[in-house]
């Protein structure tokens, strides 16, 4: 019986690089039925919302997505559809690995992977107008919340990825030292349960500047980093800009009722429609889905094909320094398969 995947294109490049990547797919027969829904700008336009409920009526059922890029206005218009689908099913763990690809940048042995509490924090949605001396817009505050049950699921989260994955050690990166109470508490949690995990899994905390710091000097130093929401936000981004770009970025957003495989760059709408747009951190994110779906088989053939495009420099798109397109690339990819 065949799994049925929710399948969200997105916007300006999505569609093209979703198309490529479903072909990816399908070339290793995995036993996968799509159920192509509307999510964003596109959606906005067929259905006059961003999230059609259509759209989360097939994550309900499917209980899987994978999902392109999405727009969201900067500063104004709708929230972000990202952040309303993690709340929307509980989405609490994101997941982004990183690791080296490319040969000849500035890292050669890259092997990462930042695990990010998704629903709370200063992205929780708690956030004001204060009026001063008439004026109501005078300043905004943004609340940081940090639940106990909040901190200890992604902390446990966390330590078992590490066992099953065969990490040797996680870092808590955090800002406690001035956070005392929202920070305090993760990190107090953090200690606590590593000594469940002591003889298997080495932990160590880090002030999450310092840690910052130390991504860009050593990055060999890091094997599994927990961090809370915003601060995960941005070291996500950082840890890909160690091994190439968000080009080469996927990401895993899993709760207990549903999870969503995505691209983490933008919807890229400068290049929509030229054929140039690089496919690969979709293409990882939906080998990242295959294995979640049981089928490691399927996943560890395109792995192993579309690094070995990557490495013979077959068919890449332009920034990967490249000529290819989005769909040579696909194609190099399956000739591997």
């Amino acid at each position: 019986m065949p799994h049925t995947v929710t399948l969200i294109p997105g916007d300006g490049i999505g569609p093209e690089i979703t198309e490529a990547v479903v072909r990816v797919i399908e070339a290793t027969g995995a036993d996968i039925q799509w159920d192509r829904r509307d999510a964003g700008v596109s959606a906005i336009e067929r259905h006059n919302t961003p999230i059609p409920p259509e759209t989360l009526e097939s994550i309900r059922a499917t209980r899987v997505a994978l999902k392109g890029p999405l727009t969201t206005p900067v500063g104004v218009g709708f929230r972000s559809i990202n952040v309303a689908l993690r709340k929307e099913f509980d989405l609490y763990a994101n997941v982004r690995p990183a690791k080296t690809l490319v040969p000849g940048g500035r890292y050669q042995d890259v092997d990462i992977v930042l695990i990010r509490e998704n629903t709370e924090g200063l992205y929780s949605g708690v956030e004001h107008y204060v009026g001063i001396g008439g004026d109501p817009r005078a300043a905004a505050e943004s609340v940081m919340l940090v639940t106990r049950f909040g901190v200890d699921r992604i902390l446990r989260y966390a330590f078992e990825y590490a066992v099953q994955h065969g990490r040797k050690k996680v870092t808590l990166a955090h800002k406690a030292n001035i956070l005392k109470y929202t920070q305090g508490l993760f990190l107090d949690v953090g200690r606590e349960m590593a000594k469940e995990y002591a003889g298997r899994v080495e932990f160590e905390d880090r002030i999450i500047d310092a840690a910052a710091m130390m991504l860009v000097m050593d990055p060999a130093k890091f094997d599994v980093i927990v961090c809370e929401n915003m601060f995960g936000d941005i070291l996500s981004d950082l840890i890909a800009g160690l091994v190439g770009g968000l080009g080469l970025a996927p990401g895993a957003n899993i709760g207990k009722d549903a999870s969503i495989f995505e691209a983490v760059h933008g919807s890229a709408p400068d290049i929509a429609g030229k054929g140039v747009a690089n496919p690969l951190a979709l293409l990882t994110a939906g080998v990242m889905m295959l294995e979640h779906l049981g089928m490691r088989d399927e996943g560890a053939r395109i792995r192993k094909a579309f690094t070995a495009t990557v490495l013979e420099k077959d068919s890449l798109t332009p920034d990967l320094g490249g000529t290819g397109t989005t769909s040579s690339i696909a194609d190099a990819v399956i000739r591997r398969l």
